[in-house]
């Protein structure tokens, strides 16, 4: 059977690439400690020598709208384009081609169904920064097969909190019953307090500090009792008109395992947000 050799879970800040990469008058000043903690990070899932990266994110209205929203999606092409024009010109995104592994795609769509999820699933998907980002930060090679499994975060009627770590808990048991040798990693991508185009959104610092704080504690003590005690989808409205996208960071909660502490934690406080990194060795830390 398949083995979870990493859960990891982090932000999925789009400017990233052009500020790690950005030279001279152009490069911002908080480039360089950013890019020291990415460093930092990506040894976390190089360490773990993954096969296979199962990707949760979110698509931001680029390719799923109003008239066609599902709930939460698998994407199971041989291929992923990414990504959207606007993301190239706003934050200087590279375009990619990602390969997808459709027999892991297949698994987690078939196993999921039987498990009481409906989920929907793609085999055109073109994924976009919630995706793109964190390979950019963990995996610049993008050298590694893919499977992508986007959530409804934005558009309203969505799923409740605790369905997002239900979710998350079957996929790490849908994973661990694949019948492959390959070595998996999760990955998942959300936010602490955001605010997009509202009053808060360009601070000094994310819109509720105090909720970034027992958010990251949350995540990094596997608290879930009382993460699902504090968090509902009326509550994450107050953190921030954006904070909803953390319940993608309890769905990681869930592959983890309530009560289980990350093996890797950092934040980094940047302008308008915070950002934070997590990851989980279900198998106990790899050796160097």
């Amino acid at each position: 059977m398949a083995s979870i050799v990493a859960v990891i879970a982090s932000t999925h800040h789009p400017f990233y690439y052009r500020a790690s990469t950005a030279t001279g008058e152009d490069r911002p000043p908080f480039a360089d400690e950013w890019t020291r903690k990415i460093l930092a990070f990506r040894e976390t899932l190089t360490r773990a020598r993954p096969d296979v990266l199962v990707m949760v994110g979110s698509d931001h209205f680029h390719q799923l709208w109003l008239d066609n929203m599902p709930q939460f999606l698998v994407g199971k092409a041989p291929y992923y384009d990414a990504n959207w024009y606007n993301e190239e010109r706003e934050f200087g995104l590279p375009r990619m081609l990602l390969t997808g592994q459709e027999d892991l795609s297949g698994h987690i769509l078939r196993a999921g169904l039987d498990a009481g999820f409906d989920l929907a699933f793609s085999n055109e998907l073109r994924i976009d920064h919630s995706i793109t980002c964190p390979i950019i930060t963990l995996r610049p090679e993008a050298d590694l097969p893919i499977v992508p499994i986007y959530t409804n975060i934005f558009a309203p009627p969505l799923p409740q909190p605790k369905r997002f770590v239900q979710l998350g808990q079957s996929i790490r048991d849908i994973v661990e019953s694949w019948p492959s040798h390959l070595r998996v990693a999760v990955i998942g991508t959300g936010h602490l307090s955001l605010e997009l185009g509202g009053p808060r959104q360009f601070g000094p610092h994310g819109p509720d500090p105090e909720f970034d704080q027992r958010a990251v504690e949350w995540i990094a003590n596997g608290d879930l009792d009382e993460c699902l005690r504090e968090v509902t989808l009326d509550s994450l409205h107050s953190p921030g008109n954006a904070t909803h996208g953390f319940m993608d960071f309890m769905l990681m909660m869930g592959v983890a395992g309530a009560g289980v502490k990350a093996d890797y934690v950092d934040t980094l406080d940047l302008f308008h947000t915070m950002e934070a990194y997590f990851t989980w060795y279900p198998n106990g830390a790899p050796t160097a």
